[in-house]
């Protein structure tokens, strides 16, 4: 029997009791309220996210993998983070599973979250080894599908994070590194998409985002390994080169199309006056990062 008294999670909240009887303005009123309570879950949390970033650094620079690993909203937001970080950075070492399969981005798996034996398959799917790093997500912090999932990374001996939105949470005990944080009771009993899954997407980007300038993906505030998939993106690259280097839209764009718009590749060229070659030897011995390049 699934006991969910006790989860902050299911919990009804005190303040919106009679929500279907508030106008529209103070129902919107009472929602920005309460979101303003997942800032301080976060910042309360801050150590135990520092932990497990730097192990997803550690991770990376082994040429380990990060897999996010949820159900339902818990396993959309893992995905569209993990996704993101592939044109943001040019990075696929993000992976993002849910339970179901991709089909339940769109449509819920009815199930699905209720298997560890799933999680297993999901997970020896993409061949998961020592070298990686699995976090799982769950907002109730007691997901079957989650524990099973890290339960299996941990006997392969990959590392294991969490991030739950209730305290002393079963699924924390099944990983090395746990991020367990709460902001009270959804407006609507249950509803985790809400400040809940608020709480994971602000995580989710301190994790890919911090992870990502912490490898060297990142120059300044600017990105620098931003794969140009559309006009935009083309342009972007342009204007990041020439904020760095100083030179001009037409120098820019010629460097880049001798690199198939490799910014960090046409920045080291630029700044070096090195050749193509030459330029991927200094990116090579210094792991892809500009600073350790131009030193």
């Amino acid at each position: 029997m699934v006991m969910l008294d006790n989860l902050a999670t299911e919990s009804r909240n005190e303040l919106t009791k009679d929500l279907d009887l508030l106008s529209t303005r103070q129902i919107l009123e009472i929602m920005n309220s309460e979101d303003k309570k997942v800032i301080e879950a976060v910042k309360d949390s801050l150590d135990e996210i520092e932990i497990l970033v730097s192990e997803c650094i550690r991770t990376y620079k082994d040429d380990g993998r990060i897999v996010y690993l949820g159900a339902g909203t818990s396993g959309r937001l893992g995905l569209m983070d993990a996704v993101e970080v592939v044109p943001t950075f040019n990075s696929d070492r993000f992976v993002g599973i849910i339970a179901g399969g991709s089909e339940a981005y769109v449509r819920a798996a009815e199930g699905a979250e209720d298997s560890k034996e799933l999680a297993v398959e999901d997970l020896k799917k993409i061949g998961l080894n020592e070298h990686d790093l699995v976090i799982g997500i769950a907002a109730s912090g007691r997901t079957p599908y989650v524990i099973g999932g890290l339960d299996y990374a941990r006997s392969l001996g990959a590392k294991t994070g969490c991030l739950c939105c209730n305290f002393n949470t079963e699924i924390a005990q099944h990983c090395d590194y746990p991020i367990e944080l709460s902001a009270g009771p959804e407006i609507i009993t249950g509803s985790t998409r809400l400040k809940s899954g608020t709480c994971q997407k602000l995580v989710l980007n301190m994790i890919s985002t911090a992870t990502m300038v912490g490898v060297g993906k990142v120059y300044g505030n600017l990105m620098v390994d931003v794969r140009a998939t559309n006009k935009k993106l083309e342009e972007r690259c342009r204007r990041v080169v020439m904020e760095i280097t100083g030179c001009d839209h037409d120098r820019a764009d010629e460097v880049l199309k001798e690199t198939d718009n490799d910014c960090t590749l046409a920045i080291i060229m630029i700044l070096m006056n090195l050749s193509k070659e030459e330029a991927q030897e200094k990116l090579e011995a210094a792991d892809g990062n500009i600073r350790e390049a131009l030193k």
